[in-house]
């Protein structure tokens, strides 16, 4: 089929398609019109999928035809109702499916920051090469201390959750280029690493845990779940299977959005533990408890819902028609 020639032949239609449903109010004629168009162009995009189904024109006309859809249709259901699909289903779905990755990115991490503290805070040399004395001995008895304490509790938080969900968000967009999820874990947990060793070399490692661990059980698990979804973009471009590698590609962003959304509450409540918390007079044993719990509830959540949902074929994505995927019959 030559597409410049089917192109020029069916333009106007797909134009006045295009006007009638971006149009405020239609008449009747005008409405039965929009129908008919669907109907045509809806013909017309199954032929053009057939031959270039990755084209600029298929695109085009599939945003053309939802937008068409929703002035006949309605909305497909109502906003309590989206709502409880995407906490209920949708995102411990696309949650569940990372957790083994999620895990395996929590390891690599351990393992190296754990391999750097054991370092600094064995190796006098590794100690004098990152920080002299009076510098570690002000890090220990004050830097680290008053990091969770000099702001507001309420304007501390807030920073936390903004520079985290930035983090996570760098991992999920940027995890396609297959290099960024790996310089984000290691980066972190070389940071994480050196300060426990510096902790360590001056014997006062539980004060560095008393303040690590409250608010960085759930805010590093929710940097290892950004980092997991990072690399199952990059995986779906490397190994596509038997989609197409830009479909791949799309379903796993779209699924991947979904997680991005449920970590910025996820970050929200790590932020709120880190700024109310983690400086708080609450007994050391009452403050990791609290972060323990959080987490618990984390994992709950996704193993209680997630489990389910996505053994019954959830991934988070959007549904078929709303993907474009498919064309409801008019």
């Amino acid at each position: 089929m030559d597409m410049d020639a089917f192109s020029a032949a069916n333009a106007d239609k797909w134009a006045r398609l295009h006007e009638l449903a971006a149009k405020g109010r239609l008449s009747g004629r005008e409405a039965d019109e929009l129908l008919a168009l669907y109907q045509s162009t809806s013909a017309h995009l199954s032929l053009i999928r057939s031959v270039a189904p990755e084209s600029g024109l298929s695109a085009s006309l599939s945003a053309t035809l939802a937008q068409a859809r929703t002035r006949f249709t309605g909305a497909r259901s109502n906003v309590p109702a989206d709502l409880a699909h995407f906490f209920v289903v949708a995102l411990p779905a696309a949650l569940y499916r990372l957790t083994w990755l999620t895990l395996a990115c929590g390891a690599a991490f351990i393992l190296i920051g754990a391999a750097y503290a054991l370092w600094i805070g064995t190796s006098p040399e590794a100690l004098r090469a990152v920080a002299t004395e009076a510098a570690a001995r002000q890090y220990v008895e004050e830097d680290f201390i008053n990091y969770y304490s000099e702001n507001p509790a309420a304007s501390f938080a807030g920073a936390v959750w903004t520079n985290n969900a930035w983090i996570s968000a760098q991992a999920v967009a940027l995890g396609i280029t297959g290099f960024w999820v790996p310089m984000i874990l290691f980066s972190n947990a070389q940071g994480v690493g050196v300060a426990a060793g510096i902790f360590a070399a001056a014997g006062k490692s539980d004060v560095f845990f008393s303040y690590i661990l409250p608010h960085g059980l759930m805010e590093l698990t929710a940097v290892f779940i950004a980092c997991a979804a990072g690399l199952r973009i990059f995986w779906a471009m490397v190994s596509p299977g038997r989609r197409t590698r830009g479909r791949a590609v799309a379903e796993e962003g779209r699924s991947l959005v979904t997680v991005a959304l449920g970590l910025v509450l996820v970050l929200f409540v790590s932020g709120l533990v880190e700024g109310f918390v983690t400086p708080s007079p609450l007994p050391v044993w009452a403050k990791i408890g609290i972060g323990a719990a959080v987490l618990a509830a984390y994992w709950f959540y996704v193993l209680r819902w997630g489990r389910p949902a996505y053994l019954a074929g959830e991934r988070g994505d959007l549904r078929r028609e709303d993907a474009g995927y498919t064309e409801i019959a008019a």
